[in-house]
């Protein structure tokens, strides 16, 4: 059955919003217009940053989000859509809610035995020396932000405390994470199932904003060069996380490996990048899949799911 009969009317797509991701889910946003416009549909254009945005919903009865960050990918907009009752894709409310918190996500996948890095949740009176000791080497991000954003690394107390001080300007909890040395894989995950992984190489620190969006200097492995086995390994654990926190129909699970060859999770992301950087439409088109394929599916599954 073709979309058209599925949807009566238009679909609106969510883009832009107020987060620090703005300008990449308007990017994102833009992107999945043009599918659905490929495919037939009448698409109308939603920015929760309009003031007049919930009147534009008055008459919509399919929402596509492509909202990044807080008020979009947190649940928020999940629970207003759902009071709204209108349909929508992705994950609900709670594994919305709980994948955007970087800090309970660890904490479940600590209880159920989910490999991911050993973490602290940092605080204005924190003994920044006492961390160093503990995990060395870290990281410091938000706990509700995405896209790296106000993420550095710190490897001795001045340096933590003034990292700590930086993501304190973003929503949310902050934390140190240990650092953990290898390469870094992502693992895009639709409809129950895992895609092909992606390998990522970049000449900075780490996978950035700027590694992630604007340098055209980052290397794409897909495939990722894993054997047949740790292909298995490392999609099998993509989706425990995945599914762990209650998520579901698309989203990615970005994932590194330490020197002696073990996996572990490091986030979820419900709404992940549909820009022309970005990785599950490179895991989509490694599983033959163009844009218009992965977004047709994606409306498909979530309105099943819903129905």
């Amino acid at each position: 059955m073709s979309l058209e009969r599925i949807i009566q009317g238009s679909i609106a797509v969510l883009l832009g919003g107020k987060s620090a991701e703005r300008e990449v889910s308007l990017q994102s946003g833009a992107t999945v217009v043009a599918a659905l416009e490929s495919l037939g549909l009448s698409v109308t254009q939603v920015d929760p940053a309009d003031t007049d945005w919930l009147e534009q919903l008055a008459h919509v009865d399919v929402a596509f989000n492509a909202l990044h960050g807080p008020g979009g990918e947190d649940g928020v907009m999940q629970g207003v859509l759902a009071a709204l009752n209108i349909r929508y894709t992705g994950s609900g409310i709670l594994g919305s809610a709980l994948a955007m918190d970087k800090i309970r996500s660890k904490q479940l996948w600590q209880g159920i035995g989910i490999p991911t890095g050993g973490f602290v949740t940092l605080e204005n009176d924190t003994n920044w020396q006492n961390v160093i000791d503990k995990f060395g080497k870290v990281f410091v991000k938000p706990a509700c932000e995405g896209s790296s954003i106000g993420m550095t690394s710190a490897d001795n107390a001045a340096d933590l405390e003034a990292a700590f001080r930086l993501a304190q300007e973003f929503e949310g909890e902050v934390l140190a994470e240990q650092f953990l040395s290898g390469p870094e894989y992502t693992v895009a995950v639709l409809g129950g199932k895992a895609l092909p992984s992606i390998r990522l190489e970049t000449d900075n620190e780490f996978y950035d904003y700027e590694a992630k969006y604007l340098s055209d200097d980052t290397r794409y492995h897909c495939p990722s060069e894993l054997s047949a086995e740790e292909e298995l390994e490392i999609a099998d654990l993509a989706l425990r996380a995945f599914d762990s926190l209650g998520c579901s129909i698309w989203g990615r699970v970005d994932i590194m490996r330490d020197r002696k060859g073990v996996f572990y999770v490091l986030e979820v992301n419900t709404i992940p990048g549909m820009t022309s950087h970005s990785l599950v439409p490179m895991a989509a088109a490694a599983a033959g899949m163009d844009i218009a394929a992965l977004v047709r599916s994606i409306v498909e599954l979530s309105l099943e799911a819903q129905s």
